[in-house]
């Protein structure tokens, strides 16, 4: 936890993989490598990970999701008989795209749920551990444009939702520090459609998991948003942060992980901010930059933070990075040593600032 009174900072939750645990994926997806020899990297990275995020002073950290072997979207569904290939296309500013597998075959079901990775990253560490899972709204979009026979989408989001809430509970249950549902689709949604329709039934459909938590639950719960973030080039960057914010904060959760550092207006989205957060929410403000390879100083940090302050109250504040670092499992657009490098910053930053305003 951190220390009393003092800020609270989180990662998101990615972490770049080493480059041997990257090429042996792709050795298994090519039925070139064992399994056994594949978990065998998979456990080092975690463990590694973990010493390092420990070494960093971090008070809350994660796996950095080494074993999503795809990606933070389709962790749960890889390998599922009723799953095909050449669904949803996310695409970059870059140019390029990342293809999501379509549901062929109803019903909808996950296959791994992400409890299984908060299990074994606890018996390396006695820190507290946050956990990221993909949103109801993410999945919705696994469905084809095209109704299935014998399973309409309307059955299918009710399973959606189901599926969702069950792994927020099973999180929930086997000791997180915090569930966060990560939901870049949001800003996303408000490129693809500019009326706001989409983004509306986004959030509609995420509170029919939400709303049925318990209080205290989703005082547990978070939600990341940014506009992406992979192999240095974001989904939806441009979109303005007003088209999103009014209708982030009506999402039922006590926690909000946004990006800001790479905001070129920061004070204004600040305002935007501080105007539809509600009382109860508290909102980690991102002050590291995945998507840039200059690692930010402490000193920075700390100035990010008490320009937040100016916005939102120290007790509605914390501080996290503004995306995961490799939410794709083969990006390496970013090297370890240089997310360390920043979340470490982040930390140090964080303390620096809540001493200047009297939280240290």
């Amino acid at each position: 936890m951190s220390p009393s009174g003092s800020l609270p900072t989180e990662p998101v939750g990615s972490i770049p993989r080493p480059p041997e645990l990257v090429a042996a994926v792709e050795s298994a997806q090519q039925g070139r490598m064992k399994r056994r020899d594949l978990d065998a990297l998979y456990d080092a990275a975690i463990a590694d990970t973990i010493r390092r995020f420990e070494d960093s002073g971090s008070p809350v950290i994660t796996d950095g999701e080494q074993r999503k072997h795809d990606s933070f979207w389709t962790y749960g569904v890889n390998g599922m008989p009723n799953m095909g290939q050449g669904g949803f296309a996310l695409q970059f500013n870059s140019g390029h795209a990342r293809v999501m597998p379509v549901l062929i075959e109803g019903p909808f079901r996950v296959r791994l749920y992400a409890d299984s990775f908060l299990a074994a990253a606890q018996r390396l560490t006695t820190r507290p551990l946050k956990q990221a899972v993909i949103s109801a709204s993410a999945l919705s979009l696994l469905y084809p444009a095209e109704p299935l026979p014998d399973y309409p989408r309307e059955a299918f989001l009710e399973d959606v939702v189901a599926e969702h809430l069950r792994e927020i509970r099973l999180c929930l249950a086997q000791g997180a520090h915090v569930v966060q549902v990560d939901f870049t689709e949001g800003r996303l949604a408000a490129k693809l459609d500019p009326g706001g329709a989409l983004l509306a039934g986004f959030v509609e459909l995420n509170n029919m998991a939400l709303e049925q938590l318990e209080p205290a639950e989703r005082l547990r719960v978070g939600v990341h948003s940014c506009p992406g973030g992979d192999c240095d080039s974001t989904h939806s960057g441009e979109v303005d942060y007003a088209a999103l914010i009014p209708s982030l904060f009506e999402l039922e959760a006590g926690n909000f992980y946004l990006q800001l550092a790479s905001e070129a207006d920061r004070p204004r989205v600040l305002a935007l901010i501080a105007r539809f957060m509600k009382p109860s929410q508290r909102v980690f403000v991102g002050v590291t930059d995945p998507l840039n390879p200059v690692v930010e100083t402490a000193e920075l940090v700390r100035d990010r933070v008490l320009e937040a302050a100016r916005f939102i109250r120290p007790e509605n504040l914390g501080t996290t990075d503004d995306c995961g670092f490799s939410p794709f499992c083969d990006d390496r657009s970013t090297t370890r040593d240089v997310a360390f490098a920043k979340i470490a910053a982040r930390v140090r930053g964080t303390a620096l600032a809540s001493r200047i305003l009297g939280r240290g």
